[in-house]
């Protein structure tokens, strides 16, 4: 139990708070009032209790000390996750909370900086992944006893408007896969039939084409981070996938094997032209807006590949279940949020093959009864001795 201590020295009064900690350590904090004493006496048993305790001398951690710590020991994230977070608490997080000690920081600080940030004009999105960058460090923080909770609670961040999503239809995918460097043709086709992420296409490799099926298996991601390419799993386990393709795809793909890809398993299926890993940045510059200029495509991003095979596979017919397993999306939440507009044109495409069914049942004289799996269809009735 923490205890409360008169000290006089030199004629001086104050009040001595000494208590042990949850790792049994003995502590002390001293007050000038015998209220304040009292009262943080209280606070300590409670957050004790409660398992919230958090040593104040940890509190008094600079925020740029512990970022820094937390970089350091922060294992799990992807090579671009980590650059962009090292950019955003750079620009955003360290100028206004950098030499504030963690404990220092409250909650109304961080609205304030939200709505600092959301006044410069930023875009919602860049202020949203700021706010999240800082939340995560202060996460971070709790969990390792330097703060009770966090002042990242309850903070409402500007709302993220999706952009609109640009689909192409199949005329306008094929000219484009015309206008583009050859090299690239198989590229343009897989990405807006097969629905791979331009970093899923860059870490394509040979062994992973299985044409004689008809699938292509997503097991890598390439990307660039600082002028190096990094390659590594998927972003999900769900990204880790097989995607079925069309004939025609599957075709173009066999003839980009035997053009640009050597015989070696691991060899990588999308290369720049000498040879060299897919930088995206180079490859936009040189052949993408080039292609998308002349197929009368402009503005229209690499993204867009893959929410056109999207739209394609609703269009054909698919499922939010079967689009999510397709695109490697961990929810068909995710589906439903970013293509729900696309599924009533699906539902119009079921209801015209529900009339097709009707419609031929009545031509064949039972207009009452479909034939359905499992169920009999009904005809004349036979009365015994009739």
């Amino acid at each position: 139990m923490a205890s409360v201590r008169k000290r006089v020295r030199a004629g001086r009064t104050t009040w001595e708070v000494r208590y042990y900690d949850p790792d049994r350590r003995l502590r002390g904090r001293t007050f000038k009032r015998r209220v304040d004493a009292d009262r943080f006496r209280a606070a300590v048993e409670v957050d004790k209790l409660a398992g919230t305790f958090a040593d104040p001398a940890l509190g008094k951690t600079p925020l740029a000390e512990w970022a820094g710590r937390w970089q350091a020991t922060t294992v799990h994230l992807r090579p671009s996750t980590r650059a962009r977070d090292a950019m955003l608490l750079e620009r955003f997080v360290l100028p206004r909370f950098g030499r504030r000690h963690l404990a220092a920081i409250g909650q109304l600080d961080v609205r304030q900086w939200v709505a600092d940030l959301s006044a410069q004009g930023l875009a919602p999105s860049t202020v949203v992944k700021a706010y999240q960058v800082l939340g995560k460090i202060m996460a971070a923080a709790v969990d390792a006893g330097m703060l009770a909770r966090s002042p990242c609670r309850a903070i409402r961040l500007p709302r993220v408007e999706r952009e609109e999503t640009r689909f192409l239809d199949p005329a306008e995918v094929a000219r484009l896969a015309d206008a583009i460097d050859p090299r690239y043709r198989a590229l343009v086709l897989l990405g807006a039939y097969g629905g791979l992420r331009i970093g899923e296409l860059a870490g394509l490799q040979r062994r992973r084409m299985h044409l004689l099926a008809g699938t292509v298996e997503v097991a890598a991601m390439a990307v660039e981070v600082a002028g190096r390419i990094h390659v590594g799993p998927p972003k999900t386990r769900a990204a880790r996938r097989t995607v079925g393709l069309p004939r025609l795809v599957v075709a173009e793909l066999d003839r980009h094997l035997a053009a640009y890809v050597a015989a070696d398993p691991g060899a990588v299926v999308f290369t720049a032209p000498q040879g060299g890993p897919l930088r995206l940045s180079t490859f936009r510059s040189r052949f993408w807006r080039a292609a998308t200029a002349a197929a009368g495509l402009d503005g229209l991003r690499i993204h867009d590949l893959r929410h056109t095979a999207v739209a394609l596979w609703i269009a054909a017919g698919a499922s939010p279940k079967e689009v999510a397993a397709r695109a490697g999306h961990t929810s068909v939440r995710t589906v439903l949020d970013v293509y729900g507009h696309l599924l009533p044109e699906a539902d119009t495409a079921l209801r015209d093959r529900l009339d097709a069914m009707a419609e031929a049942a009545a031509e064949a004289g039972d207009a009452t009864v479909l034939a359905l799996p499992g169920r009999r269809r009904s005809g004349p009735k036979v009365v015994p001795g009739a």
